[in-house]
């Protein structure tokens, strides 16, 4: 295994022609059925990187931009955006095409974090990323302020440490009711 690669060596297309057994009961496709497949091409890509067995540790927003027809094309696009030491951030894309008038949306984009697995199922080393261009030092700087985002909002709101006066002062715009017994 080299200690590093290409960002493009690992890259992974994927199209599928949506069925009426992937809609739901407004005849839009499942968002189940899309997630579905976007941690199968998440697991390619890492894979592929690694060398390895791969599994899901997390997914970072999944916003359903805009609905998938029955019928359409569905393009999933997945590169590895961040490696740590086990693990990788793999960047998704997900593209609708109608067949009949060639239009292509938007639908869907997320980032799954991805550990690379031995054959006894403990995390393992994984290659390093050779970044070649602006939008791949910027996807992998993104992936570092991601996680530091995360750890710091994991921290704030730790049941141990939480401070209630300090977000009160959010409830009084939202849709809730405070009926606090102490």
């Amino acid at each position: 295994m080299s200690n590093f690669k290409y960002v493009k060596d690992s890259q992974v297309v994927i199209t599928q022609l949506m069925l009426p057994s992937h809609s739901n009961f407004s005849g839009k496709i499942h968002g189940g059925f899309i997630l579905n497949l976007m941690d199968q091409i998440a697991f390619a890509c890492a894979s592929k990187h690694s060398g390895q067995y791969c599994v899901t540790a997390s997914v970072n927003k999944v916003d359903f931009v805009n609905p998938i027809e029955v019928g359409e094309l569905v393009t999933l696009k997945a590169s590895v955006n961040f490696t740590g030491r086990t693990s990788m951030v793999i960047g998704l894309r997900v593209d609708s095409e109608n067949i009949r008038t060639g239009e292509t949306k938007h639908c869907n984009s997320s980032y799954f974090t991805m550990v690379a697995k031995d054959e006894d199922g403990n995390s393992t080393p994984v290659p390093g990323l050779i970044l070649t261009s602006k939008a791949e030092i910027r996807r992998f700087a993104r992936s570092i302020i991601r996680q530091q985002e995360s750890k710091n909002r994991t921290s704030r709101f730790d049941k141990n440490t939480f401070k209630i006066d300090d977000y009160l002062s959010y409830f009084e715009e939202s849709n809730s009711k405070i009926e606090l017994n102490l």
